[in-house]
């Protein structure tokens, strides 16, 4: 109930019916609106703002297209830019595996060949080592018979001088002199 006394309340209080008179004639106000309204709509004709106002929202609406497909293909090339530089970045990638994995095999060669030139030193070095002992060995003994010789000969000399007299002696001479005579001629 109170909605239909809500909807009769809203329809008696329309500008329509708050009008006297017909509807119309030059003092029924809805009839000079409306006259208004139409005369306004016949000078938007008359001026082809309709016609203008399509024409701007055809170019704004070109102009959004044209945005939207430059829009597309800067998508599309940074697509492309970023499949290349990815590309890119895979191949350097590759490229610097292929480097440290280069290194590593030049880094074992070299030190394969540092301890072979290690080892070769060492042996080269033992080997002098080894002859410097040789010949330490043989000066000792050198020094050794010439120290056992020089005791010989100085015991020798001792015995000799003991045991040979003054004839003897002058004999011995002369029988070197006479040898060494006969081995120079």
């Amino acid at each position: 109930m109170r909605k239909i006394a809500t909807v009769f309340a809203l329809t008696a209080a329309s500008p329509a019916f708050a009008a006297t008179g017909p509807f119309f004639s030059l003092g029924n106000t809805d009839f000079i609106v409306t006259l208004g309204f139409l005369l306004f709509l016949a000078v938007l004709v008359y001026f082809k703002v309709p016609t203008l106002l399509m024409g701007m929202l055809d170019k704004r609406a070109e102009g959004i297209k044209s945005e939207l497909d430059e829009a597309r293909a800067l998508r599309e090339e940074a697509q492309t830019i970023l499949a290349s530089y990815e590309r890119k970045q895979k191949e350097v990638q590759e490229q610097a595996d292929r480097i440290v994995a280069h290194a590593k095999d030049e880094a074992a060669l070299a030190a394969e060949q540092a301890k072979a030139d290690l080892q070769k030193s060492i042996e080269r070095r033992m080997a002098a080592a080894e002859e410097q002992i040789g010949m330490a060995e043989a000066n000792a003994v050198k020094e050794v018979r010439d120290t056992a010789a020089r005791v010989a000969i100085a015991a020798a000399k001792d015995v000799i001088a003991k045991q040979m007299t003054a004839a003897e002696g002058n004999k011995l001479i002369d029988a070197a002199i006479d040898d060494v005579g006969a081995k120079l001629h």
